[in-house]
């Protein structure tokens, strides 16, 4: 580790959502969390994150400026969690003056609606992670870096990965397939109504408190067809199943109903398969590019504008055109 004041221009990242393509809930752990069986890609669609040194100042502290979507209380953001725990795992000096790890000032600009099922927040705290490391010029062996991303959230770790992976356990075990060939589109459709993960899953134990066998079949299918590489075309001519391949669906529901209408009215100016990402509320359906996906964002806007889209919580849905990147690894 060298001198980490010898940096002076900011660390940028930039933090991707996430698409759960499946999503089996294979049951509840001892430690009361779900093992999971999930197939997940990143999205062009993303926050950004700056991270620079903080002025020398002994009295100084890790501090977080946010724009953009409201992601609540500074204090509760992951970000600042992430720094804290990257501090820890390198053995930083900080607090009690500059140490190797000195305290950062930190900016983001949400850009990912928050609470909606894309893994705003986890991807925000996996780029802190890694911007801290390079802003200190600190090492942190990949077992360490899984380690502290697990420990901040179950989603951080699958942004570690870098692209398409199959997420197991409570989301700490990632394995990185090769991910999609081409660059579909993806139409993001999230209702102004909130739809707490907590409260989610616990509606799903009270339910079942076990997932749909079929589910976890696709979910094993599409694992090996992203690991070799799956086609645009060939994910489309998917998108049916896959829509219904979320066993928090039925859950999501119980504690959202005013969903199934919406989602049923989606399907109806869309005419496409609707899914629904994580525990939700965001809706999301698939084309061949970004432009159809932006021609079908214009549709939604007219639909709402003309009253055959009903409103669910709050105002207008936040309707976002994106794709998922192409896959890059062999």
């Amino acid at each position: 580790m060298s001198d980490p004041l010898a940096k002076l221009a900011p660390v940028v990242r930039l933090a991707p959502a996430k698409l759960n393509l499946t999503l089996a809930v294979l049951g509840r752990r001892r430690d009361g969390f779900h093992d999971l069986h999930s197939v997940m890609v990143p999205l062009a669609l993303a926050d950004r994150l700056s991270l620079a040194l903080a002025p020398t100042d002994p009295r100084a502290t890790d501090s977080l400026h946010v724009e953009g979507f409201d992601a609540g209380p500074v204090a509760d953001n992951l970000v600042l969690r992430a720094v804290g725990g990257a501090r820890r795992a390198v053995g930083g000096g900080w607090p009690g003056g500059p140490g190797p790890t000195p305290p950062l000032s930190l900016r983001l600009e949400k850009r990912i609606p928050v609470a909606a099922g894309l893994g705003g927040g986890s991807s925000d705290a996996a780029a802190a992670i890694d911007g801290a490391l390079e802003a200190w010029d600190a090492e942190m062996d990949g077992h360490r870096r899984l380690a502290t991303a697990a420990r901040i959230g179950s989603d951080v770790p699958f942004f570690l990965a870098g692209g398409a992976a199959l997420v197991e356990g409570r989301g700490e075990r990632v394995q990185p397939l090769r991910g999609i060939v081409g660059s579909p589109g993806v139409l993001l459709v999230t209702p102004g109504a909130a739809l707490p993960t907590s409260s989610v899953f616990t509606a799903f134990a009270e339910r079942a408190g076990r997932g749909d066998g079929s589910v976890r079949m696709t979910s094993e299918h599409l694992a090996g067809e992203v690991g070799a590489g799956l086609r645009t075309q060939d994910l489309l001519a998917r998108a049916g199943v896959l829509a219904a391949a979320n066993d928090l669906l039925p859950a999501a529901v119980a504690v959202l109903p005013g969903l199934v209408p919406f989602r049923r009215a989606l399907f109806r100016v869309l005419g496409r398969p609707v899914g629904l990402s994580g525990s939700g509320p965001t809706l999301w359906t698939l084309y061949p590019s970004e432009d159809d996906a932006a021609a079908a964002a214009t549709t939604v806007h007219e639909a709402l504008a003309a009253g055959t889209l009903p409103p669910l919580g709050v105002g207008d849905p936040t309707v976002v055109a994106t794709t998922i990147p192409e896959g890059t690894r062999p």
